[in-house]
């Protein structure tokens, strides 16, 4: 087997490293930073780079990548592609690149899933991937047809070497939807909360909550800046939800309305209960 890795920070690096633990599978990368190829090809978590000339070759390549750099790469490079090539992107939104790439894909006659491996570090970077990223972690796919067994099967075996606990079937619609609150929104709360001025002086008073909180805080704005551009409407609104949800504490708080403070309290507590199955 032959995986091509395009991007090899975090996420790409983690892939394939977890892909080369096998000794039957064959792991080329590529970056636009020379020397983050090199540096992969030293730690031996590549066996060499994925040019023009190996792309054919790949029976997987996986696109981590900012969402626009998928599209153009895909675009580039569908006529170099096999026909028995899968092609999974793993980016934090669905709904352009499956958009724009299914029908590719068609036309040059390989196939392209929609992916996103659901795991990740605050830091960012190939020195911080690690092979054991996403063991047990979810993973979400979009395919082009929700009828293909063999393709699911295809999909399966392919992705087995990384180890993902579980992998998750949905259209780019309720992805993008869903990851807005699960992911997004949190990523937005966590970096807000943090501007507050009282945050410099944390230190010996901050536990776990803060901690917890905070951990996302630490972003890389680049790539959060064209997620949350690309998924504007469904961030939008769950932010809308969130809003409207602080302002009934606050005006609770300023009404100093102990019983409707308590009682969102308590909501806030059993809807915790209520969604994680508890």
């Amino acid at each position: 087997m032959k995986v091509g890795v395009v991007g090899l920070g975090l996420i790409g690096g983690s892939l394939a490293k977890a892909y080369k633990r096998r000794e039957e599978i064959t792991v080329l990368g590529a970056d636009r930073d020379k020397s983050i190829l090199d540096f992969a090809n030293l730690a031996q978590a590549i066996d060499g780079e994925l040019t023009d000339e190996t792309i054919g070759g790949c029976d997987l390549i996986l696109l981590a990548t900012y969402p626009q750099g998928v599209i153009d790469w895909v675009t580039e490079k569908a006529p170099l592609l096999s026909k028995d090539t899968m092609v999974i992107d793993c980016t934090g939104t669905k709904r352009r690149i499956c958009e724009a790439l299914f029908p590719l894909a068609k036309e040059h006659g390989f196939t392209f899933i929609g992916g996103h491996p659901m795991a990740g570090l605050w830091q960012s970077g190939f020195k911080y991937s690690r092979e054991d990223l996403f063991e047990g972690a979810p993973m979400v796919i979009v395919p082009p047809s929700f009828e293909d067994i063999r393709l699911f099967d295809q999909i399966q075996s392919l992705l087995a070497p990384v180890g993902f606990g579980r992998i998750s079937v949905t259209t780019a619609e309720e992805h993008d939807e869903v990851i807005a609150f699960t992911s997004q929104m949190a990523h937005v709360v966590s970096n807000a909360y943090i501007k507050s001025p009282t945050a410099g002086k944390h230190l010996g008073y901050s536990a776990g909550s803060y901690q917890d909180l905070t951990r996302v805080a630490w972003l890389n704005p680049d790539m959060w800046t064209e997620l949350f551009l690309e998924n504007r409407d469904d961030l939008l609104r769950e932010m809308d939800y969130f809003l409207t949800a602080m302002q009934a504490y606050r005006d609770a708080l300023d009404q100093r309305d102990a019983g409707q403070l308590w009682r969102l309290l308590d909501e806030g507590r059993r809807r915790k209960k209520e969604v994680d199955g508890r």
